[in-house]
Formats: C-alpha cells, sequence, structure tokens
C-alpha cells in the first residue's frame, strides 16, 4: 500500500475528497506495492482506486479523466530497500560514531537506481523482483558489477547470492532491458587480472550494457586498511591503461569509448584529467566521472561574464582533490572580479585526511581551516560547496549552517557548484 502524502490543490483527487494520511490498497484491481507501481497505474485514464481511510474505512473511488490530466496524489516516500550484502569495502563501516543517522541507511533499492540513478547490487532480488523490472520497464538501471567472477564478487559483497550477476544481467537485457556499470576497484581484489575478465564479460553481453564507470575504492579511517587499502599510483595508472584498451575497442566497433576512468583514479596516478571527448555525449557526473572536465570547461566558459568586487576578499572553500585546479584559476578569477581570491584547502578531520572531495567536509573543519586564515573581514565572501550540505543546510558532521555562519562573523557565504555559476548568482 502507498499513503497519500499530499493532495494538489484543484486536482481530481481533491475533487474526490481523498483524505492525506489515506492508503491506496489497489488500482484496477492490481495491488499497489510502492510509488513505482503508483506511478504506473496511475497511467490509464479509466481507473479504480481501493484505498484505506486514515479511520480504516474501505473506500473505492471510481475516475473517468482525459488522457494527461494528473490525479494530483502525491504519495510519501517508500521505505528503502536496504542491502542485503557486507561489503569489504562498504561505506557504512567508514561512519564515525554518532554519525547521523541517514548515515547509516544502507539502501540497496531498485527503484532509486531507475529514479535518481543510484548503483544497486541486484542481491536482494529474486526471480520475481527481475521479472518485475522487466515488466515495468525500469530503464535504464544503474548496477554495481565490482567483478563478473562469482567467486570474486561473493568474496567482494560477503554475499553468495553475488556471484549470479551475469545471469541477472542477461535476464534483464533479454527483457530489453539498458544497464549502466561500474566497477568499484579494489586492490588485489578484483583488480589486474579480475579487472580484465569483468571489462570482457560485460562488454561480451552487448550494447545494452551502455556504460561501464572503474571508480577507485574510497576509505576513511575508520575503514581502512580493514581489510581494503587504496589504489597506488602505480595501480591506478594500470587500471587507466585497461580502461584505455577497453575504450579503443568501443571506438573502434560501436562508435563509442564505453568504458571510464573516475576522475579520481587520474587524480591518484598523477595523470591529467581527460578533454570533453573521453565522455561521449554525457558524463556521469554522480559516478565521479567527469565532474572536474565540467568545472575547468566552465570556469573558462562564465569567467567572462562574473561581476567585479572590488577590493572585497573571496575565500574559495574546497577539499584536497579540487584544490590544485583551483589555485591554478585563482590569479585568474582574481583579476576578472577584481578580488583577493584564496584558496582555503581543508583537512577532513571528520573521516579522515584520505577523504578528499569537498562533499564529504564537515562543517567544523571548514570553520576550522577559515579561522586557520585569520578572522573574517568587512566585506569577506566565503564560497562554500553546495554539496557539502543537505537539504537541511546542515554540514555532515550535523553543524547547521547557521552555525558556522555565526562562528565566521563578519563574512558573507555564498554556496555554488561551480565557482563561476556561485560568483554570477552573488
Amino acid at each position: 500500500m502507498v499513503r497519500i502524502a499530499q493532495i494538489e490543490a484543484g486536482s481530481i483527487a481533491e475533487e474526490l475528497n481523498l483524505e492525506i494520511g489515506s492508503r491506496i490498497v489497489r488500482i484496477n484491481g492490481e495491488r499497489v506495492r510502492d510509488g513505482i507501481d503508483l506511478t504506473f497505474l496511475l497511467s490509464d485514464t479509466d481507473l479504480e482506486l481501493e484505498t484505506l481511510s486514515p479511520s480504516g474505512e474501505a473506500v473505492v473511488y471510481e475516475i473517468e479523466r482525459e488522457p494527461g490530466d494528473p490525479i494530483g496524489i502525491i504519495p510519501a516516500p517508500d521505505t528503502i530497500r536496504e542491502c542485503a550484502n557486507k561489503c569489504v569495502f562498504c561505506f557504512i563501516d567508514g561512519n564515525p560514531e554518532g554519525a547521523r543517522q541517514t548515515l547509516w541507511v544502507k539502501d540497496d533499492d531498485f527503484r532509486l537506481s531507475f529514479t535518481y540513478g543510484s548503483y544497486v547490487t541486484l542481491t536482494n532480488l529474486g526471480p520475481k523482483g527481475l521479472q518485475r523490472l522487466v515488466d515495468q520497464r525500469l530503464s535504464p538501471l544503474y548496477v554495481s558489477v565490482h567483478a563478473t567472477e562469482p567467486e570474486v564478487r561473493e568474496r567482494l559483497l560477503v554475499n553468495q547470492r553475488a556471484g549470479i550477476i551475469m545471469d541477472q544481467l542477461r535476464e534483464l537485457i533479454d527483457g530489453g532491458l539498458e544497464v549502466h556499470t561500474q566497477i568499484v576497484l579494489c586492490p588485489e581484489w578484483n583488480d589486474a587480472l579480475h579487472l580484465n575478465r569483468t571489462i570482457e564479460d560485460l562488454w561480451g553481453l552487448g550494447e545494452a550494457i551502455l556504460s561501464l564507470s572503474v571508480v577507485p575504492v574510497g576509505l576513511t579511517r575508520y575503514n581502512l586498511n580493514r581489510p581494503v587499502r587504496h589504489l597506488t599510483s602505480l595501480e591506478a595508472a594500470a587500471a587507466i591503461d585497461r580502461v584505455d584498451q577497453a575504450r579503443e575497442q568501443g571506438l573502434a566497433e560501436r562508435g563509442v569509448g564505453w568504458c571510464y576512468a573516475a576522475d579520481e583514479m587520474y587524480l591518484i596516478a598523477g595523470r591529467p584529467i581527460p578533454a570533453v571527448g573521453y565522455y561521449d555525449d554525457g558524463a556521469l557526473y554522480e559516478n565521479g566521472v567527469g565532474a572536474i572536465r565540467r568545472f575547468v570547461d566552465s570556469f573558462d566558459v562564465g569567467l567572462a561574464s562574473v561581476p567585479r568586487y572590488d577590493g572585497r576578499r573571496i575565500r574559495v572553500v574546497t577539499g584536497g582533490s579540487m584544490a590544485p585546479f583551483l589555485r591554478d584559476r585563482a590569479p585568474r578569477l582574481a583579476a576578472a572580479v577584481g578580488a583577493d581570491v584564496q584558496v582555503v584547502q581543508v583537512r577532513n578531520e571528520y573521516f579522515g585526511e584520505s577523504v578528499t572531495i569537498a562533499g564529504l567536509l564537515g562543517g567544523r573543519d571548514i570553520l576550522a581551516a577559515l579561522k586557520e586564515g585569520g578572522d573574517s573581514r568587512d566585506g569577506d565572501l566565503v564560497l562554500l560547496p553546495a554539496e557539502a550540505l543537505n537539504a537541511d543546510k546542515v554540514f555532515i558532521d550535523n553543524l547547521p549552517l547557521t552555525e558556522l555562519s555565526a562562528g565566521l562573523g563578519r563574512a558573507e557565504l555564498r554556496m555554488g557548484f561551480e565557482i563561476t555559476e556561485a560568483l554570477r548568482a552573488s
């Protein structure tokens, strides 16, 4: 059943006096399991809604409508389908004690894969679950493969069901679905010959495998070497070389690079970030593929249109990964805006110094780094990475943005994913 969380004003649902809190049990005789079911079943023009009111009364509504007319039902969020694995590189094991509750949710939900592009392992889906994906045409999906050799994947995910991934992918493809895939590369676990095998197996499934991203394992001070370690620069370079071989084959045989190494892989290897053509029609930004290239190119395009901030100081907050790119461009930005531009690289004490991306910076670490550079001055503009805050404007260490602002006194805070966008917005 799906609970009604909101009803749109002026909608069919409001005209029918549907109550917030009511649960939709069936539509046209079909059981409604979640929001995906609701969306698909509401696509018909003639509807019979079986509901339970908040008081428990069964009510049936019959609806006739024109195609495209919205019903106006906004469902409550579905309960997240959690992960059944105990991956040796699990991000949950990297959380500090006292981390906010949402950081402990181990989601492995195909609905989030379809709607938001999050990667799932498929280990918590049996035959009926896979058939539902096919029946409802939930495509494309995003699947964490990591390794196609059954024993290797079982060892990585610590799940005996993990070894059937190739059979599951074939079933999805035979059902007409398309899939983006990824490998979280763990040295001495699924690299080298295992990486070769995984690339070859996924390529062999045909064009329905839309992409393969190879991402280096990310660890905090709480799970480093327990039992996985970081890639060395040589290991990252070897993985990039193997990805490039796959790309050559993809370009030659299908006209698309198909296989991509994440930005962090290039940083570890000490190699330049690829040109924009590397990413074909579009980078997989949420998977760490192409975000730096997007920033670099957006910076160059937007620099001419940023406003002036003559005489002010702009302090750009970032982590270790992006700091070199920002420092290289700081003099050009300073000349364009007429301000003193300082790049503030923040050490991540919350997760440990091995975590260098801006989105995982704690508010207290940011505050400490800004105070190291002296007290705020009148006219200071502090540019924060927007991805470091959640929708409630709270940092990952539970520090509200309001407390950071209070700690900085006279500084003006701005947020933005790209520096040029944020400066224009100000």
